[in-house]
Order: structure tokens, then sequence, then C-alpha cells
């Protein structure tokens, strides 16, 4: 006990000598450093030595007090002040247009132009098909066929690529509509031409029929034979 006692007692004797040391260390004041800090800085004060700064650094020496770092942070941050409310301007437009895009996006994603006119093109595709068909039974040609099947195919292409087109419901729809009223354009031209085809050939075979004559040789020879002989009998009896 009586060791630690004196161990605090010098400590506390000691103690003033440290304080004083570290007081007289940390202020060791220095005009001329001091203000070629506030002139850098804030532009206050006056540069020395005047004859080494008029020698070594005269053109700094000469302007430093204006070109401080407070005008330029001053500067810097009205100009920052005004960035803030572009960027925020800006970031307002984006978001608005990321929500008008998800909205797109999501409109161009799902299908709803098929749901409503998809049947109806379906529809009128399987009778034009059909229609294509019975070419062939009025006595169509297989030009005719291949021609017609060419026409049904390029529907077919038209639907697809409307289907996998990266297009909004509305431009959809209008694209479904016209390849609906050309499928039943093409439709109503092809049941004419069938209606023409098979017209053609019923008059065809009307008028092969009607061009038959019977073979009546053999029935005018023996009418005549017979009239010969008769004639033959009356004059010699």
């Amino acid at each position: 006990m009586t060791m630690k006692r004196n161990i605090l007692i010098i400590l506390a004797f000691l103690l003033p000598f440290f304080h004083a040391g570290a007081q007289y260390v940390t202020y060791n004041h220095d005009e001329t450093k001091m203000y070629q800090v506030t002139v850098m800085e804030t532009g206050v004060g006056e540069l020395t030595p005047r004859a080494f700064y008029g020698v070594v650094h005269n053109r700094y020496y000469q302007d430093a007090a204006e070109t401080n770092k407070l005008r330029y942070r001053s500067e810097a941050a009205a100009h920052g002040t005004v960035q803030v409310g572009i960027s925020e301007t800006i970031d307002t437009s984006l978001t608005k247009r990321a929500e008008v895009e998800a909205l797109n996006m999501a409109d161009r994603q799902v299908d709803l132009a098929w749901q409503a006119e998809g049947p109806k093109i379906q529809s009128r595709l399987e009778a034009f098909n059909r229609n294509i068909a019975r070419l062939t039974e009025v006595g169509g040609n297989a030009g005719d066929l291949s021609l017609w099947q060419e026409r049904y195919h390029l529907f077919q292409t038209a639907v697809s690529a409307v289907r996998n087109s990266y297009m909004p419901n509305a431009e959809r729809k209008k694209e479904y509509l016209a390849i609906y009223r050309d499928i039943t354009d093409k439709n109503n031209t092809l049941i004419a031409y069938i209606v023409t085809v098979d017209s053609r050939e019923r008059t065809k075979d009307h008028l092969e029929a009607t061009l038959e004559r019977p073979n009546r040789n053999a029935e005018i020879a023996a009418e005549a034979r017979g009239r010969w002989k008769e004639t033959s009998n009356q004059t010699n009896p």
C-alpha cells in the first residue's frame, strides 16, 4: 500500500509538468503559416514575407486573396443547388417514363386483340381452305390449286407475324381487322372463280352431249337396200 501511495504522489507531482508541456507544444503560433492558410482558404490576411513572395511567387502573391477556395466553394455550392433541381426534374421525368414504359410492356406482352379477333380470323381461314379444296371437285387444274394455297399460307404467315410482334393491342387490332378483310375479299373472289369453273365444266359437258350423234349408217343402208329390192321387183316381174 505504501508503494502504491508513493507512485500516486509522484504522478500527481509530475502531471502539471506534462500538462504544461503539452500546452506549450500545441500552441506554437506562426503568423506567416496562419496567413498562408487563411489567404488560401478565405482570402483573409497577407502573405509574408513580402520579399520572398515578390521574388519567387509574385504572380500568386498578386491574386492569391481573390482566388481563394471560399469563392470556388461558393460557386460550386450554387451550381450544385441548381443541379439538384435539374436532377430532381430528370428523376421525376424518368420515373414517369418508366411507369409509362411498364404499362406499354404489359400492353405488348399480352395479346388481348387476338382473344377478340382471333376466332373470326380462324373461322374465315378454315372456310377459305375448304373452298380451295373444292377447286379440284369442280374441275380446277393443279396450277389454280397451287396459286390459292400460296395465298392461304400467306395469310397464315401474316397472322403469325402480328401475333409475335412487339406492338400495342390497338395496333394489333388494326392489323387483325385488315387481315380479316383481306381473307374475306380473297374468299369471295375464290367462290366466284369456283362458280365460273363449275359453270364452264357443266357447259362443256352439255355441249359435248348435244354434239354426239348416233351412228345410223347400217340402218340407213338396210332401208336403202330394201327400197332397191322393192323397186327391182316391180320393174322385173
